[in-house]
C-alpha cells in the first residue's frame, strides 16, 4: 500500500521539476538527433535507444506532444516550432485514421495541445492556424466515434482488435469526442443521420465503468473493488458481455497496472470536463445526477485499488496477479524495487495514475469531501515525488528516455533485459515519458498559480 506523504506540498516538487525539465529538453533533442524516423515511431527503449514495435502508429503524437508541453513548461521557442512543424508535415493520416482506438492519443496530444496554448494566450492568436486545430480535432473525434459497437444498454468504441473488443485504455480517447463535440461538430452517417459525439462518449465511459471495472459486487468470484480489466469481451450478434480479457496483463482476471491507470486519469478528467458544464443535452440525462455519479463511482473504486495495491513508493509492478510476485516477499509493504529478479515494475503506469489521483483529489476537495479528496491529492504527489527523482528518472546522457523502468509487452517478451538480469529494467517509453511530462507540467501550474491545466482548455 502507499505511504502516502500527508505534508508534502506542491512547491516541495520544485527543485525536482527544474531538473526534470533539463533532462526532458535533453532527451527530446538525442531523439530528434538520432532517431531514424524512416523506421516508423519510436515506441519503446532497447539498451537506452529509441525503437519501434507495436501494432500502430500509437505513439507518434506523444513524441511531437512532449515538444509542446515543453515548451508550455520551459518557453523554450525551438521545441514549440519543431512540435508544430511535425504536426503539420506528420500527424495528418492520424486525423482520419479508421482502424484504431487512439486518436485521444496521438491527436488530443498535438492538435489539442496547440489550440490550448493559443486559447491560454501561451502561443500568438492566428484565425487560420486556429481553424487549422480545430478542424483536425473535429475530424478526429467523428473518425474515432465511427468505431462502434451497439451492445445491450449502450455501446463502445471498439479496440483494433475487432468490434467485440473494448479496451479500458480507449476511455482516454473519450477526450477526442468530447473536443469534437465542443467544437460543435456531429457524425453524419447513412441519409445524413446525425449522430451525438457527446453520447457516444457517454455510452462508452458507461460501458467502461460497468464492465471494465469491478466494485466488488459478485461478477466473479475475482471481484476485487477496483479490479480492471485490459480487455472485455462481447457477442456482436446479441451485444451480450461473454468475459474479461487481457492483451498486456497477465490475465482478464489480474489486474494491469497500466490498464489501470488509463481508467484512473480518464474518469478524473473527463469528470473535470462534466463539472464544468451547466447543461448538457444527452437525451434526457441529467449531468449530476446520471452522468456524474458512475465516473466517479469508477474513479474512486481504481484510485482506491491503486493505492493498495502499490508498494509504499507509488509505483507498481506491471499486474497485480504476475505469478513471481510472492517470491518478493512484502512487497506492498515496501518500496518497489526494478531491479528484483521476478517481476517487473512499470514506472509508466505510475506517470499516469498520478493525474488520475491528483485531479479526482481535487475535484473532491473542491465538492465537499476534503478528507477524501487530500488523500487522492496527497497520494499523487507521493507518486511524482518518487518518479521525478532516481533511480526513475534517466540521468545517462546518451539514453534517450525520460523515465526508466517502464514495460512494455510482458507477455510477447518484447523488453529488453539486459545480460546478467532476469527481468526488464532501465528501459522508457514513449507514453511513459510523454505522461510524466504532461504530469510534472500539471503540478508545475499549480505550483505557479497558472491555469489549471485540462485537456478542454480549447474552449
Amino acid at each position: 500500500m502507499i505511504k502516502i506523504n500527508l505534508i508534502l506540498r506542491p512547491s516541495d516538487l520544485v527543485p525536482k521539476l527544474k531538473r526534470f525539465w533539463q533532462l526532458s529538453e535533453e532527451k527530446i533533442h538525442l531523439i530528434e538527433n538520432n532517431y531514424d524516423v524512416s523506421k516508423g515511431s519510436p515506441v519503446f527503449t532497447s539498451q537506452g535507444k529509441y525503437i519501434t514495435r507495436g501494432w500502430t502508429e500509437w505513439t507518434q503524437g506523444f513524441l511531437y506532444g512532449s515538444m509542446i508541453l515543453q515548451y508550455d513548461a520551459t518557453g523554450e521557442r525551438k521545441l514549440l516550432e519543431m512540435g508544430r512543424r511535425k504536426t503539420v508535415e506528420v500527424m495528418s493520416p492520424h486525423i482520419s485514421h479508421m482502424g484504431v482506438h487512439d486518436h485521444g492519443f496521438n491527436n488530443v496530444s498535438t492538435y489539442g495541445n496547440l489550440l490550448r496554448l493559443m486559447k491560454e494566450g501561451k502561443i500568438a492568436f492566428n484565425e487560420w492556424e486556429e481553424n487549422f486545430y480545430s478542424l483536425a480535432l473535429k475530424i478526429s473525434g467523428a473518425v474515432q466515434a465511427t468505431r462502434w459497437t451497439t451492445i445491450k444498454g449502450g455501446g463502445f468504441i471498439y479496440s483494433f482488435n475487432g468490434p467485440h473488443s473494448l479496451f479500458v485504455d480507449t476511455l482516454r480517447s473519450c477526450r477526442s469526442l468530447i473536443l469534437s463535440h465542443c467544437l460543435g461538430h456531429i457524425l453524419q452517417s447513412e441519409g445524413d443521420q446525425r449522430i451525438s459525439l457527446l453520447e457516444r462518449a457517454v455510452e462508452h465511459m458507461k460501458a467502461t465503468a460497468n464492465y471494465s471495472i469491478f466494485y466488488g459486487e459478485g461478477r466473479d468470484i475475482y471481484d476485487v473493488l477496483g479490479r480492471t480489466a485490459h480487455e472485455t469481451i462481447f457477442n456482436v450478434n446479441d451485444g451480450n458481455f461473454r468475459c474479461p480479457n487481457s492483451q498486456q496483463g497477465y490475465s482478464g482476471f489480474s489486474t494491469w497496472t497500466r490498464g489501470l491507470a488509463w481508467a484512473m486519469c480518464g474518469f478524473a478528467e473527463e469528470i473535470e470536463w462534466f463539472d464544468s458544464v451547466k447543461y448538457v443535452a444527452i437525451a434526457g440525462l441529467n449531468v449530476k445526477k446520471d452522468i456524474l455519479p458512475f465516473m466517479i463511482k469508477a474513479a474512486r473504486a481504481t484510485c482506491d485499488f491503486y493505492i493498495d495495491n502499490c508498494p509504499v513508493d507509488g509505483v507498481p509492478y506491471w499486474d497485480t496477479g504476475a505469478t513471481n510476485l510472492y517470491k518478493l516477499g512484502d512487497y506492498l509493504n515496501n518500496p518497489a524495487d526494478p531491479f528484483n529478479d521476478f517481476e517487473p515494475v512499470d514506472s509508466s503506469a505510475a506517470s499516469i495514475a498520478a493525474q488520475g489521483l491528483l485531479r479526482l483529489g481535487r475535484y473532491l476537495q473542491q465538492n465537499a469531501e476534503k478528507e477524501s479528496g487530500d488523500r487522492y491529492w496527497q497520494a499523487g504527489l507521493t507518486v511524482l515525488n518518487t518518479i521525478f527523482d532516481e533511480p526513475y528518472l534517466s540521468t545517462g546522457q546518451m539514453h534517450q528516455g525520460l523515465l526508466l523502468h517502464s514495460v512494455y509487452h510482458r507477455p510477447n517478451g518484447w523488453d529488453y533485459i539486459a545480460p546478467g538480469s532476469k527481468i526488464p529494467s532501465g528501459e522508457s517509453s514513449m507514453w511513459g515519458d510523454y505522461h510524466a511530462r504532461e504530469a510534472a507540467l500539471y503540478i508545475q501550474r499549480v505550483i505557479n498559480n497558472e491555469t489549471y491545466h485540462t485537456f478542454f482548455n480549447i474552449l
